[in-house]
């Protein structure tokens, strides 16, 4: 597994990068890709942090797993790649911006739009082995994108972090709630969504509301 990550990541991420665990990650993940079908593709793996330097991180959005259909998984979280069809979380994410902000619903599910403008799309598990879910969970994703949550925590001010669903909101304890705006909410799947856990949660709203609030642009949902 080739770390190709933008230059702004490397000066707080390069310790990270030398640590055991992340040597037999790689590992783990090369044989995966050689052996099998996996997604996203691998020169995507680190997408989300290409597409979103560190130094214009102002909201952090935290999911699971890449999805493991074949084309959808584009190294962002939620997001799938121009002219595939949206997955059902992503169509209550956009169903629930389209009624708090009255904004019309997108034709394309990529969501690199938010990631240029300092959305972190952040998957706890950064890859995933076609059609298994959860395939490649446990084997050291999970210490690195902690460690990424605790480095924006410590080194940044001012960052909304959204977290929908009971595994994100687990995420809060490496989170200071004194510094950063933590939203939790249900999470957008339909399982959780039509309980009633999502819809209404007016998280884009608040985001951009708290982010102009200490004087930074709000994001164009």
């Amino acid at each position: 597994m080739d770390v190709t990550i933008h230059e702004s990541w490397k000066p707080y991420l390069q310790e990270e990068f030398s640590k055991p665990y992340f040597n037999n990650l790689a590992e783990f993940v090369k044989a995966e890709y050689r052996q099998h079908q996996c997604f996203p593709p691998g020169s995507e793996i680190f997408n989300a942090f290409n597409h979103c330097h560190f130094n214009d991180v102002k909201v952090v959005i935290i999911g699971q797993d890449p999805y493991h259909g074949p084309g959808q998984a584009n190294g962002l979280c939620f997001s799938v790649a121009d002219g595939v069809s949206h997955p059902p979380s992503l169509i209550n994410i956009f169903k629930e911006i389209e009624t708090d902000l009255g904004a019309p619903y997108p034709t394309s599910g990529n969501l690199e739009r938010w990631a240029k403008q300092g959305v972190l799309l952040l998957n706890a598990t950064l890859t995933v082995r076609a059609h298994q879910a959860g395939s490649h969970q446990n084997k050291g994703w999970e210490t690195f994108t902690d460690a990424v949550i605790k480095l924006i925590s410590s080194e940044k001010e001012n960052v909304v972090f959204l977290l929908w669903g009971g595994f994100a909101k687990k995420k809060a304890k490496l989170i200071d709630a004194k510094k950063h705006n933590i939203l939790n909410s249900g999470h957008p799947s339909p399982l959780s969504a039509n309980r009633g856990y999502w819809f209404g949660n007016k998280h884009f709203s608040l985001a951009n509301q708290y982010l102009e609030s200490k004087g930074k642009a709000k994001v164009n949902w």
